[in-house]
């Protein structure tokens, strides 16, 4: 089935049964102002052609994030650009549900330093189930922000105006992003659920046949066999290693090559096509910007 494309924050106010916005290019609305919510958007999904940020409490649904579930008494905020899809969770049908969503339109960053960096906040490119758990401190400092956008719109718009809320909205962005690295931090278990299985999947990845018949494994394959967006387990790695993705998928592999030059008589070539290199000069050439060393000086290393 075909989603619902919503091309303007005029006709999100629409599919909610709200009244016309205020100002065309931005938007926040309270779930509990809305009334009559288009119960067929939740089904097919929704496509926005602007950014959607949303703060929810009061799920009655859990969310199913890797093997864990969690309930959401917490404050759960979540980030979407133009053109992602949202099923399942749009706007309304949710006992006791409470919070707010933030519609802002493209055209309302045009010509800012935001609207040329906000490919930056890495969490837009998240799934919902990786969304950001808000403590009661962090939402009230979001709330606060959010009703100065609220406030700044809904006065006389005069020639400062789009700076002013573009700069509100840089600090709520700038503090998610703060958020977001203590919440790879403190919530332990499921980050390192993650990295371990990671560690379990690269491994076996490495060890198979794999290597040889599809070459190395990419960013989309490690994320899509974790069941996780990419830049989401990109942002986790950063946190917890300091690492990218594929910073950490070479690691593994110079760990391997290690063991295969130190450990056997293969030769370069062959361990090299045995690690999913077409060209051995390749394997040569990584090799050595890890470690400072060719294959051949390592393996020299242990004669």
């Amino acid at each position: 089935m075909t989603p619902i494309k919503v091309k303007n924050i005029a006709d999100a106010h629409r599919l909610m049964g709200l009244p016309s916005p205020a100002q065309p290019l931005i938007s926040v609305v309270r779930y509990d102002q809305i009334t009559n919510p288009d119960s067929e958007a939740g089904a097919l999904g929704v496509m926005f052609d602007f950014y959607f940020i949303s703060l929810k409490k009061g799920f009655c649904n859990k969310l199913h994030y890797g093997q864990q579930t969690y309930d959401f008494d917490e404050g759960l905020l979540y980030f979407m650009a133009p053109n992602q899809l949202l099923k399942g969770g749009g706007p309304g049908g949710q006992d006791d549900l409470s919070g707010w969503i933030l519609m802002i339109h493209p055209d309302l960053l045009w010509g800012s330093a935001l609207g040329k960096n906000i490919d930056k906040y890495d969490y837009f490119g998240y799934a919902v189930n990786e969304a950001l758990f808000l403590s009661d401190k962090e939402e009230i400092t979001v709330n606060g922000i959010i009703q100065n956008i609220q406030t700044e719109y809904e006065s006389n718009i005069d020639r400062f105006s789009q700076h002013i809320i573009v700069s509100h909205l840089e600090t709520l962005l700038n503090y998610a992003e703060r958020f977001y690295g203590r919440q790879f931090l403190t919530r332990k278990k499921s980050s390192h659920q993650v990295l371990d299985r990671l560690e379990s999947l690269l491994k076996n990845y490495l060890s198979g046949d794999q290597l040889m018949s599809e070459g190395l494994p990419t960013v989309q394959y490690i994320s899509g066999a974790l069941n996780i967006s990419p830049s989401y387990l990109r942002g986790l790695l950063k946190t917890l290693t300091g690492l990218s993705t594929q910073q950490y998928i070479h690691e593994k592999l110079i760990e391997k090559a290690k063991e295969s030059l130190s450990s056997t008589d293969l030769s370069i070539s062959e361990i090299a096509y045995q690690l999913g290199f077409e060209h051995p000069q390749s394997f040569s050439k990584l090799f050595k910007s890890k470690t400072s060393q060719s294959p051949q000086e390592f393996r020299s290393g242990f004669n």
